[in-house]
This record gives structure tokens, C-alpha cells and sequence, in this order.
């Protein structure tokens, strides 16, 4: 499963990229997730602070919210994909002077005990095989009373999605069930409260409505669906789609996304 990741999941940032733009163009809240989360960061951390993000993606956090890093802040982006943290170079080559980049794996950081005020995990502990070992050593690099700031996801995220693929006869979740059974907002605070002292959720009130059928077919194709679909199935798919978008104006999906806060024993 790593190897799939790295190589072609995210070997770059398209298939990520693809799944961004479904959620930009057909959120139904207004806001940025990008800078909910960072709203975040600032309420928790001082000026001046050491911040570390493990499985970066193309760094979407920190470009949102370049015009409100703190001048005294020092960032670590890092990710397992070379490919990634090449678009990632590209994207912060202006600002070097406050971001460090770097390929690792979040389940052997390279990093000293108590580096860092806070460690972010964006929508990413649900691919580690190990994932106790990744949280040990998120808790390991945080100093005492440091915080992770780890998105997920709930059961119920673009369910309505899923139920559509399973009638254009795909197998039954195959695009979900990582996401579902691993690191979610109804399991995430049991895994993390056996390392961290304290653990709080916050949901992120959200939605999708739809008004587009290929934007759905990108989606679905960036997690592996033009492998596993047949010509006769994405067809089926996209009159699915394009049907109950004529029938309602827009197809309605629900989100259900969040932040968990966890702080380290001082």
C-alpha cells in the first residue's frame, strides 16, 4: 500500500489536485478549510513557534496562508512523496527563509525529542500501516504541552457519491474503506488519547452540492477509478450522475470533516 501511495496515488500533486477542485468549486460553505485550520494553529501558538506538517501534500495549509504566518514562526513541510515535495520547492522557492522542506516518513521522523510547538497531520493518518508507531512519533518530536492538529474524516463523508458508484455497478466501497476504517472522526480520539493528555474534536460544518457530472468522474477516477471501473460502468456512472443533476439541480453530498486537537503531557 505505500509503495502504491508514493509511486502513483501521490506521485504528484494531480490526482490530489483533482479532489481539491471538487470541494473548491462545490462547497457549500463559503469559508476555506485551509484557513479554518490555521485558524486554529494562530489560537494555540505563540509569535514565535517551530511547526512541523507530515504528509504535506502540495503544502495547500501554508500557501493559503502565506499573508498570515507570523513572522516568527519556522515551518517544516514534509511529505514521503519525492514527487510531492517537488511541487512543494516549487511553490514555497520565494519563502525559504521560513520553510524548511524535506521527504520523510512519518513513521520514523528524522527529528530530535521535543522539536516542535505543534505537528500538523492533514487528512493522512488513515494511510499508515502503523499508525501507533506514526502517532509515537508525532508525540515524540512535540516539546511538552505541544499540540497535534490531526484532520480526518467521518463514515458518512460523500457517501452519497459512494452510493452512486455502487449503482453503476462497482464493487462495493472500494474507494472509501481506507479512509472509513482507519482514522476517523469516531475512532480518532480512542487512538490518539492513549498518547496525548488531552484530546478535542472540532467538525468543520460542510457540504457539496454538485451541479457538474465530470467534476465527480475526476474525483472518482484520482483515487484509482479508471482501473477499476469498465468503459460500460463509467458510462452507466456518468447518465447516474448527469440524470439526478437534471432531475434536482444539483447533486447533494454530504461532508462530514473535522480537526482533532490533542496536547502532549507537560
Amino acid at each position: 500500500m505505500q509503495d502504491y501511495l508514493r509511486d502513483e496515488q501521490y506521485r504528484d500533486a494531480g490526482n490530489f489536485s483533482a479532489r481539491v477542485e471538487l470541494h473548491r468549486r462545490f462547497s457549500t460553505n463559503r469559508g476555506s478549510w485551509q484557513h479554518w485550520v490555521f485558524d486554529h494553529l494562530l489560537a494555540a501558538l505563540g509569535p514565535e513557534a517551530r511547526v512541523l506538517e507530515v504528509g504535506c501534500g502540495p503544502a495547500l495549509l501554508w500557501r493559503a496562508n502565506l499573508d498570515r504566518l507570523p513572522a516568527g514562526w519556522r515551518v517544516m513541510v514534509t511529505d514521503f512523496s519525492p514527487g510531492m515535495i517537488e511541487t512543494v520547492r516549487r511553490a514555497l522557492a520565494a519563502h525559504e527563509a521560513r520553510f524548511s522542506v524535506a521527504v520523510t516518513d512519518a513513521q520514523a521522523l528524522p527529528f530530535a525529542d521535543a522539536s516542535f510547538d505543534a505537528v500538523v497531520a492533514n487528512h493522512m493518518l488513515y494511510h499508515m500501516p502503523d499508525r501507533p508507531r506514526a502517532i509515537a512519533e508525532l508525540v515524540r518530536v512535540l516539546r511538552p504541552g505541544g499540540r497535534l492538529f490531526a484532520g480526518t474524516n467521518g463514515p458518512a463523508h460523500l457517501i452519497e457519491i459512494e452510493r452512486i458508484v455502487r449503482r453503476a455497478g462497482a464493487q462495493d466501497g472500494w474507494w472509501r474503506a481506507e479512509a472509513v476504517n482507519g482514522f476517523t472522526l469516531e475512532n480518532g480520539a480512542d487512538q490518539l488519547a492513549a498518547s496525548f493528555a488531552a484530546v478535542t474534536l472540532d467538525r468543520y460544518e460542510d457540504g457539496l452540492a454538485v451541479t457538474e457530472a465530470e467534476p465527480v468522474l475526476a474525483y472518482i477516477f484520482s483515487l484509482g477509478g479508471q482501473k477499476r471501473l469498465s468503459q460500460e460502468q463509467v458510462q452507466r456512472l456518468r447518465g447516474l450522475l448527469e440524470a439526478e443533476i437534471a432531475a434536482s439541480g444539483a447533486i447533494q453530498v454530504t461532508k462530514e470533516t473535522g480537526l482533532f486537537v490533542a496536547t502532549k503531557a507537560e
